[in-house]
């Protein structure tokens, strides 16, 4: 069974987390120092709307805001439905309208874990060489990405690509706390790092891009992350979009061609 930790550490964490002192949270909520002293000792326990407005200054995700008002003795605020629930229809529509206008080039849907929800047509060029275990449901995009018997091999540029995956999923379970990135974070850091990886003491690169051996030539991309703009529900709100743009004319020309053919 599962124990509600006290809201106090709850708060404190949080604050911690983003690094910010009880000044600078108590500026940010447009509350006292002393008030979020007694907040997290547990000798105060904060209104509704001002759980909510710490939340919120916190960036605290929508599932942990519900452990948050379980904690300070509240209903949880947010719905967790499946994706294939009938009250997820429109937005179930809306994932797959985005994945399929943006053919002929790759794009796909994943959870807060990275585990794959939905993927268009295009995304199949990606994948080929990969072994079957790895696409074998439910397929984890970053395992089938760096894994050795995934796409890895395929990837020309397999140390800057492998090290610009591990800062990013380093910084976000360290953003977020949540133990299961943490673990795939040491599941993929111990994958064989490549001769070419860059040191990890310089600043990450602004733009990487994945460059790719396929049969229809190397392909370039550059990929982007859109997310649900206020979501009331979990599942929307912990799903993100990663969309592949060709990075040079070589790319466009081949993804277009390739289309015409199989898509």
């Amino acid at each position: 069974m599962n124990m509600i930790r006290p809201l106090g550490e709850l708060i404190r964490d949080w604050r911690q987390r983003r690094h910010l002192t009880q000044l600078d949270l108590a500026g940010l909520a447009d509350t006292s120092t002393r008030h979020i002293s007694f907040i997290e000792t547990g000798r105060s326990l904060p209104s509704r709307a001002m759980l909510m407005r710490l939340a919120d200054r916190l960036d605290v995700p929508l599932r942990d805001r519900n452990v948050l008002m379980t904690a300070a003795g509240l209903a949880p605020m947010y719905s967790e439905r499946r994706l294939d629930d009938p009250a997820m229809a429109q937005a179930q529509a809306a994932i797959d309208l985005v994945l399929a206008g943006h053919e002929p080039y790759p794009a796909l849907a994943v959870d807060r874990h990275w585990n794959l929800v939905a993927a268009n047509r295009a995304v199949a060029a990606l994948l080929q060489g990969a072994a079957e275990a790895l696409l074998q449901p439910p397929v984890n995009v970053l395992r089938l990405s760096l894994h050795p018997d995934g796409v890895a091999p395929r990837i020309v540029n397999l140390g800057q690509w492998r090290a610009h995956i591990l800062h990013r999923l380093r910084h976000q379970a360290d953003a977020t706390g949540d133990a299961v990135l943490a673990a795939l974070y040491d599941e993929l850091a111990a994958y064989p790092a490549p001769a070419d990886e860059p040191s990890t003491s310089g600043a990450p690169a602004v733009v990487v891009p994945l460059r790719l051996r396929t049969a229809a030539g190397e392909l370039s991309f550059i990929s982007t992350t859109t997310v649900f703009g206020t979501p009331m529900d979990i599942t929307l709100a912990e799903i993100a979009i990663e969309s592949f743009f060709p990075a040079d004319a070589a790319t466009a020309q081949a993804l277009k061609m390739l289309a015409a053919t199989t898509l």
